[in-house]
């Protein structure tokens, strides 16, 4: 096969715009046959050897994994443990480069879609594409209709920023606690935590059930799963992809 740039390997594999990995590149987070990667390099994709934060990318005509994966509270959303903390490594134990769609902050429980598939991965994690993801929420109160309306029209956070309507619904709600469903398009750093701070409504408390098509199901915590041929072809049809 005829060498390429590099950079188009990765973002063809779901490393993000060509632009975004160059940055990865230049980070020295690239290696290629054994020696770290400089902008410019070429590479076959089938035959060379590229690992990414040390771990081989996987080759286009291998075998696609696609993986549910139930995240415990008190994990990272990462594959490469850096300190003490737990990450989702240590619960899949897949000798290969899985790409993290849905991450979760530390705190936050639920489901997590694990795959070398960069097509798809890219496919559901950039914002333009607006998939649903559903959570359900614990908040430390009871909740007004006033503070669900303005979560429902979009908040303007702190930082300026103002999230896309979402659906909120009430499931349960007493003078101590209140449990929400909230599906969203989008999925800004924290989100779910800044917007309840942010109305009036301290979060406890978040599982998320749903990415898409894909539902959590019966898995429990630390669990994971291979997903079934007809998930995998609902979440591709999903996505725009055959």
């Amino acid at each position: 096969m005829e060498t390429v740039r590099l950079q188009k390997i990765l973002s063809r594999r779901g490393f993000g715009s060509r632009r975004e990995c160059e940055k990865l590149i230049s980070s020295n987070r690239v290696q290629l046959n054994g020696k770290t990667a400089n902008l410019g390099d070429k590479a076959d994709p089938e035959t060379d050897i590229i690992l990414v934060d040390g771990i081989q990318i996987a080759k286009e005509r291998k075998n696609k994994i696609y993986i549910s994966f139930n995240k415990p509270d008190s994990v990272l959303s990462e594959t490469i443990r850096k300190n003490e903390r737990k990450v989702i490594t240590d619960f899949v134990k897949i000798n290969e480069y899985l790409f993290i769609v849905g991450r979760l902050d530390y705190h936050s429980e639920g489901l997590i879609l694990l795959t070398n598939d960069g097509e798809l991965a890219n496919r559901l994690t950039h914002p333009r594409y607006e998939h649903e993801k559903e959570y359900k929420v614990l908040i430390s109160r009871s909740v007004e209709e006033s503070q669900i309306k303005m979560w429902k029209n979009g908040v303007v956070l702190p930082n300026g920023y103002r999230t896309l309507p979402a659906e909120v619904t009430v499931l349960d709600t007493t003078s101590s606690h209140s449990w929400l469903k909230i599906i969203m398009r989008e999925g800004k750093k924290r989100q779910i935590r800044e917007v309840g701070k942010t109305i009036g409504l301290p979060v406890r408390r978040i599982n998320r059930t749903r990415i898409g098509t894909l539902k959590l199901g019966n898995l429990k915590p630390g669990e994971w799963r291979y997903l079934s041929q007809s998930e995998i072809k609902d979440l591709k049809l999903s996505a725009g992809l055959t």
